[in-house]
C-alpha cells in the first residue's frame, strides 16, 4: 500500500446507492487513517463521442457533464457529513471507470468501490471493473458490501502464498487502525500437488497433514504480533473449502481480506471462482490486496 504522506483514500462514485455506501465507508477509512479523501467519477461519454454539454435551447444546468458535476458534489457533501474534518475533494475524469481508477491507484492509499453500480460501474462484481481494478491496482481495493460488524474482527484468508502474506499485513494494519482483533483463517481440504504432473496420494495421514497446514498458518503470521502488539490475533485452521470458511467468518466480521493471487484453492483468486464467491457471499466489506510485481 502507498504509505507516502498525503496519499488519499480514493472512492469511485456513479450516483448509485452502493456508491453511496462506498462513500461512507471511504470517509470513515480516511478519518481513521488521517488521510484526505478523493472522490472520482469516470466520465465515459466523451470517449463515445456523445454530446455532454446542453444543446441549444436546453434549460440551464442540463447536459451529461452537469449531471456528473452534481453527483460528485453530492458525494463530496455526503463524505463531509460522514467524517467532519476530513479534507474531501472531487474530480470528474474523462475515461472508462476501470482505467480511471487504475490511473489513481499508484498514488492512492486505497480504492473503495460499491458492490454494484451504474454506467461505468455496472455489474461491478461480475464485470470488468472489479476484475481489472482488483487485479492490477497498485493499492488495496475495498468493496463496500453487506454490513460492518463493529465489534467483530478483521478476517484474513491465509494460504502461505506471497499474496496471502501481503493480505495478512494489510489485515493486521486494518485491525490496528480500527482497534479490533485479527482472525487468520486457513482452510484446507486435501494435500495439494507440489507441481505439474505430481500425483496426490490416495491415502494420507490426517495428523501429518494437519501439522503441515498448521505450519503454513504459523509461518504466514510469523513476527506479526511483534509488529502489532496492540492487536489480539487468533489462528483458525479449518478443514473446509476457503469460500465456505471465509463466508461463514464474514457473518461476524468487520472486514474480510483476501490476497489478489494465491496458490492451491486460492490460486488466481480474482479471476477464479473463489474471489467471485467471496465477493458475492460475504456479509461484510471485502478488501483485495495485490502483491506488488
Amino acid at each position: 500500500m502507498n504509505s507516502a504522506n498525503g496519499a488519499a483514500v480514493v472512492v469511485g462514485v456513479d450516483g448509485s446507492e452502493p456508491a453511496l455506501r462506498a462513500i461512507r465507508l471511504a470517509a470513515t477509512e480516511a478519518a481513521r487513517r488521517h488521510r484526505p479523501l478523493r472522490v472520482v467519477h469516470g466520465f465515459i461519454w466523451p470517449l463515445l463521442r456523445v454530446p455532454v454539454d446542453p444543446g441549444a435551447g436546453a434549460p440551464p444546468g442540463g447536459g451529461l457533464r452537469h449531471q456528473a458535476e452534481h453527483l460528485v458534489e453530492e458525494a463530496v457533501a455526503e463524505a463531509e457529513r460522514t467524517a467532519p474534518g476530513v479534507r474531501v475533494t472531487g474530480e470528474i475524469i474523462d475515461g472508462e471507470a476501470s482505467a480511471v481508477l487504475l490511473g489513481e491507484s499508484p498514488t492512492a492509499a486505497m480504492i473503495v468501490l460499491g458492490d454494484r453500480g451504474l454506467g461505468g460501474f455496472a455489474a461491478l462484481i461480475l464485470g470488468s471493473v472489479a476484475i481489472q481494478v482488483g487485479t492490477y491496482a497498485d493499492c488495496p481495493v475495498l468493496v463496500a458490501r453487506g454490513e460492518e460488524h463493529p465489534d467483530g474482527p478483521v478476517v484474513v484468508g491465509v494460504d502461505g502464498s506471497p499474496a496471502s502474506r501481503a493480505a495478512v499485513e494489510f489485515a493486521a494494519e486494518q485491525a490496528s487502525v480500527h482497534g479490533t482483533a485479527l482472525r487468520a483463517v486457513h482452510a484446507y481440504t486435501h494435500p495439494v500437488s507440489g507441481g505439474p504432473g505430481d500425483m496426490q496420494p490416495l491415502v494420507h495421514d490426517e495428523t501429518q497433514l494437519r501439522g503441515e497446514e498448521e505450519r503454513v498458518l504459523a509461518e504466514s503470521l510469523a513476527g506479526l504480533q511483534e509488529r502489532y502488539p496492540d492487536v489480539p490475533i487468533s489462528l483458525d485452521l479449518v478443514r473446509e473449502r476457503p469460500v465456505a470458511a471465509l463466508t461463514a467468518a464474514s457473518e461476524r466480521a468487520r472486514l474480510v481480506v483476501v490476497g489478489g493471487r494465491g496458490h492451491g484453492e486460492l490460486a488466481g483468486l480474482l479471476l477464479g471462482s473463489v474471489s467471485h464467491a467471496v465477493l458475492h457471499r460475504s456479509t461484510c466489506p471485502v478488501a483485495v490486496v495485490r502483491t506488488p510485481d
